[in-house]
């Protein structure tokens, strides 16, 4: 949103005016990125999907413009790149404008991760927040539409993304998901009693799902007040630790989605004044690796996996039903193409809403 998406107006190789550029990113030795592309809650039901569309085109052009960055969609291409990888989610589902063909677009485009919401609720999902009056509801936190998008996200191979969820919203997800899910930036609500944070009957929930809690570093996340340092935030992965184990968490500090972070952690470049601390506290080299990299990547993995499965189902159930069909049809198509871009359906065939395909499925 910043510059008027303009890349020519601001460096990203060394800006101070953000948490995050290349120098800093090389700095922290990260090596794999989620940038997000996130619009206004003011947008929803307006220019929502155009919005995103040219914050995903920010996000390509830097991936692809810049030398030391490489785009990536899968986990392969993350586990294999020498460079700075780089991941796409939206943040919010506003930004589907309750369409899952807008979504399947945005896949389309390099998309692989989507939060449900973000501040505000969305016509079939409730955020944690209640900054914004739409779509209030009650004991409605999954609609069924929005169990369509968990349904066709788990289809396409995209990670379902809670962070920002209200919990019964989650809650629902974590009951109705058959692919592993992730809360991409949020932390232990035992440590800060802030609804932004999960509570320990998600987290087991979480670990039941097979999926991921990367924790964030915002200060009023982790402290529950301005004043926090590298230990509040390594109190915060020790408790999951002992709640779900080591294999459950990530880092998804929200670097440049907010502002106020603990001392010592002010930036990308800050992540070694983690692990150090976190390596004083007795946690494991393979702990470490799990927490800096394996662990997304082992759910990212299953994700897709989950995906060639259901796609595998859905093909062998479509020629089933092709060949059981062709003696029947003789040869007669269902969609009758009379000429160049210009097809319809024959009078006769009864048109149906596009529900998806159901075999399976600011600073904050």
């Amino acid at each position: 949103m910043h510059f008027k998406n303009k890349l020519s107006n601001f460096s990203i190789h060394d800006n101070s005016n953000f948490a995050t550029d290349i120098r800093r990113l090389a700095a922290g030795h990260v090596g794999g990125q989620v940038f997000a592309a996130y619009v206004l809650c003011t947008a929803q039901d307006k220019d929502a999907v155009r919005l995103t569309l040219e914050q995903i085109d920010v996000i390509r052009r830097m991936c692809t413009e810049n030398p030391e960055m490489e785009l990536v969609t899968t986990a392969e291409g993350m586990r294999n790149s020498t460079k700075i990888a780089c991941l796409i989610s939206i943040e919010g589902g506003h930004s589907i404008d309750s369409s899952l063909p807008a979504l399947r677009m945005f896949y389309q485009l390099g998309v692989r991760s989507m939060a449900l919401t973000h501040n505000c609720n969305t016509p079939w999902a409730e955020s944690s927040a209640s900054l914004y009056p739409n779509y209030q509801r009650k004991n409605n936190s999954l609609t069924d539409f929005g169990k369509a998008v968990v349904n066709e996200m788990n289809r396409l191979g995209m990670l379902v993304d809670l962070s920002h969820s209200s919990w019964e919203t989650a809650r629902s997800v974590l009951k109705h998901s058959t692919a592993p899910v992730l809360f991409s930036h949020s932390s232990a609500y035992a440590i800060c009693n802030n609804v932004r944070n999960i509570p320990d009957d998600l987290l087991l929930l979480l670990k039941e799902n097979g999926g991921l809690i990367m924790v964030n570093f915002y200060s009023s996340f982790v402290a529950c007040s301005h004043n926090a340092n590298v230990s509040i935030v390594a109190d915060h992965f020790d408790h999951i630790k002992r709640v779900i184990g080591a294999e459950s968490i990530g880092i998804g500090a929200d670097y440049d989605g907010a502002q106020g972070f603990p001392k010592g952690l002010e930036d990308v470049s800050k992540y070694p004044a983690l692990i150090e601390e976190l390596i004083s506290r007795n946690w494991t080299e393979e702990e470490l690796a799990g927490v800096l990299r394996l662990n997304f990547l082992r759910v990212f993995q299953k994700v897709e996996k989950h995906h060639y499965l259901t796609s595998q189902i859905s093909l062998t159930l479509l020629n089933k039903q092709t060949r059981e069909s062709v003696s029947i049809t003789s040869g007669l198509p269902i969609l009758m193409c009379l000429a160049l871009f210009s097809c319809h359906t024959p009078k006769n065939i009864e048109s149906k809403e596009d529900t998806g395909n159901v075999l399976t499925g600011e600073t904050e």
